[in-house]
C-alpha cells in the first residue's frame, strides 16, 4: 500500500516545478535580460541606462555564481561527510587548514575588488559633468509637488499634489519636457524638506536637499512620456508627489517653450517661494503658481 507521505513528498516538488515554470513564463527574455529592470525594445530611454542594466545583471550574475559554488560546496560536504548508521567514529579533526584560509581571504577580496573597479568606473561616467550642455533645468522639490525652470529659456511650470492617485485623469501632474538627444543638466533644490527626484525608466534617482544644490546630467534617447516620482518619504502627501517626463523633438520642445512663455509663465520660480520665505502655516506652502 502506498504511503501517503511518500506520496506527498512526491508532489511538493511536482507542484514548486509547475509553480516556477508558471511565474518565469509571465516573463520575457527581454525582461530577464535586463534584469528585470524598466526597458524598451525599441531602444535605450537615456545615454546611461545600458551602462547601469550591465552593471546590474553582471553583478546579479556573478553573485549567482558564487552562490552556486557554495550551495554546491554545502550539499557535497553535507552527502559525503554525513553520518552513517553504526559509524561512532570520529571524521579528522583539524586545527588548521593554511590552503583554505588562504583561499577564504583572496577569493572574497578579489570579488569585491572586481566589483568595485566596473562600479566605479560606471559611477564615474554616469556623475560626468560636461561644460556646456544643451539645455539646463532647475528642478525644485516641494511639499509636494515639483517646481521646473527653464533657465536657458526663461520660463517656468508647476503643478500640485495629485489627489487621485492612479486616476485615469491627472491634471495638476507636472510634465516636463526634455528634448531627445541633447545633453540635459539637472540642478535639484529643495524648498522644504528632503525629497528624492526619480524617474525609474532613467533608472537614475538623486536626492534632493534643503540648502544644498545637487547636479546630474543625461542624454534623454528615446521618445516618449515617462513616470516620475519623490522617492524619499516627506509627508502625509508624499504618494502624490508625481509628475511626467516627456521626451519629444526640439521642434515640440520649442513650441512647449512657446505655450508656456504666452501663458505668462516666464522668469523663473526662484529660492522666494522656499519654505524659511513662509510664515509656516498650510497656506504658506509654495505652490508654484504666480
Amino acid at each position: 500500500m502506498d504511503n501517503p507521505r511518500r506520496r506527498r513528498s512526491r508532489v511538493l516538488p511536482a507542484a514548486a516545478v509547475v509553480a516556477g515554470t508558471a511565474l518565469l513564463s509571465g516573463c520575457s527574455a527581454e525582461q530577464v535580460g535586463r534584469g528585470f529592470l524598466p526597458g524598451y525594445a525599441d531602444g535605450e530611454v537615456t545615454n546611461m541606462t545600458e551602462r547601469v542594466t550591465t552593471l546590474w545583471t553582471g553583478s546579479w550574475v556573478a553573485a549567482l555564481a558564487v552562490g552556486l559554488v557554495v550551495w554546491g560546496l554545502v550539499l557535497w560536504c553535507v552527502t559525503v561527510y554525513r553520518k552513517r548508521k553504526d559509524d561512532d567514529v570520529l571524521p579528522v579533526q583539524l586545527r588548521y587548514h593554511v590552503p583554505l584560509e588562504v583561499m577564504y581571504i583572496v577569493l572574497p577580496i578579489l570579488m569585491i575588488g572586481v566589483m568595485f573597479i566596473y562600479t566605479a568606473r560606471d559611477i564615474d561616467a554616469i556623475s560626468a559633468l560636461e561644460e556646456d550642455p544643451d539645455v539646463v533645468i532647475e528642478v525644485y522639490g516641494k511639499q509636494w509637488s515639483w517646481d521646473f525652470n527653464y533657465l536657458d529659456e526663461d520660463v517656468w511650470d508647476s503643478g500640485v499634489h495629485v489627489e487621485d492617485i492612479g486616476g485615469a485623469e491627472t491634471p495638476d501632474m507636472p510634465t516636463l519636457y526634455l528634448p531627445v538627444d541633447e545633453r540635459v543638466e539637472f540642478r535639484l533644490r529643495s524648498r522644504d524638506v528632503i525629497h528624492s527626484f526619480w524617474v525609474p525608466a532613467f533608472l537614475y534617482k538623486l536626492d534632493v536637499f534643503p540648502g544644498q544644490e545637487n547636479v546630474f546630467q543625461v542624454v534623454p534617447t528615446r521618445e516618449g512620456t515617462y513616470a516620475g516620482k519623490c522617492a524619499e518619504f516627506c509627508g502625509e502627501y508624499h504618494a502624490g508627489m508625481l509628475f511626467n517626463v516627456a521626451v519629444v523633438s526640439r521642434e515640440e520642445y520649442d513650441a512647449h517653450i512657446e505655450a508656456l512663455r504666452e501663458a505668462g509663465q516666464t522668469g523663473r520660480l526662484g529660492p522666494e517661494l522656499d519654505r524659511e520665505h513662509t510664515t509656516g502655516d498650510d497656506s504658506s506652502i509654495p505652490t508654484g503658481e504666480a
